[in-house]
């Protein structure tokens, strides 16, 4: 494994042609916002490349991939991955790849090394605004489909520029973003201002069955996958769900297990500067940031948030004030 700049990642990229770029599972907006925006700058560039086709990308981000995804990737194409922190964080169907990925752009300091080439900058709120420096070095241009897509990324890992991870250099994409005609209004109004009926109900019964430790310093709540048929709620309203119960007065850490329909138990962790999120995660084969990871478990739902409780109180008590 051999560690890049962001120059030298860029001049792989410019020396090669045929990329296939892979995202991880349960896309969230930075990986699909990074993908997209990579596969834009360099067929700007005049590079063969493509996204392979994430069947999991939900309804809210798939307009992002539209007229840029293949099936599968040519015997001789490059593969590159973005926002994957480890191989299980790869989709399903395209574990039979990871062999053959090449380079890895990712920014979670608790990643996992696992390509022969990669990027990792831990210090960067997220993978979009690697993928800008990136696309920057080459002299690609930045024009509205790229910026759209880089916002997406970095405004949705980082809570619409709310969380801690926010830098001088996440404002400084952004800025560079709103040089452009891009719908920034609009993004952020569709991806932080509006909220369907059922993510409201889901909401409301969170905060029935919010479950809190130390005395409200932590909250834990586990999330049956029947509740959320019966609700009706979907993958687009369940994004970022993780970060309510973190959002209760008071409360440093959260922990959030959504039962899944595969039987496993999705761990999602948050918390505020101080604390490492990372510490809970990790015990489960997870990983992430400080403020935001999350892991998968194989246990039923009742054990795994038991097992997740039993994690959190190991952290030190600290001050969130």
């Amino acid at each position: 494994m051999m560690k890049l700049t962001r120059g030298e990642a860029a001049q792989f990229l410019a020396e090669h042609d045929h990329y296939v770029i892979l995202s991880h599972r349960r896309p969230d907006g930075d990986t699909v916002g990074s993908s997209a925006a990579l596969c834009l700058g360099l067929r700007q560039l005049g590079k063969t490349a493509h996204v392979l086709r994430n069947r999991e990308v939900t309804q809210r981000f798939a307009w992002l991939h539209q007229g840029l995804t293949v099936e599968e990737p040519g015997e001789e194409d490059i593969l590159v991955c973005v926002d994957v922190a480890s191989p299980a964080m790869l989709p399903k169907a395209f574990a039979h790849l990871l062999p053959r990925i090449r380079l890895r752009l990712d920014h979670h300091d608790a990643a996992q090394s696992f390509t022969p080439l990669e990027l990792v900058d831990g210090s960067s709120a997220s993978c979009a605004e690697l993928v800008w420096d990136v696309l920057s070095c080459m002299g690609a241009t930045m024009d509205q489909a790229i910026a759209e897509a880089v916002y997406v990324g970095l405004s949705t890992d980082t809570g619409c520029f709310r969380y801690a991870n926010t830098t001088a250099h996440t404002f400084l994409t952004a800025a560079r973003c709103a040089q452009t005609p891009a719908r920034l209004y609009d993004l952020t109004q569709e991806l932080f201002e509006s909220n369907s009926l059922g993510c409201l109900k889901m909401r409301g019964w969170i905060v029935d069955n919010l479950r809190m430790l130390r005395e409200g310093e932590m909250a834990v709540c586990a999330i049956p996958r029947q509740v959320e048929l019966e609700i009706g709620v979907d993958e687009d309203d369940m994004d970022n769900i993780s970060a309510f119960p973190r959002s209760v007065a008071g409360v440093c850490v959260a922990s959030t297990l959504r039962e899944t329909e595969d039987g496993e138990i999705k761990l999602s962790v948050r918390a505020v500067p101080g604390y490492d999120a990372t510490a809970i995660a990790v015990k489960f084969g997870g990983g992430g940031h400080k403020g935001a990871a999350g892991a998968v478990i194989r246990r039923p739902l009742e054990e795994a948030a038991r097992l997740v409780e039993a994690a959190m109180l190991e952290l030190p008590a600290r001050s969130c004030l």
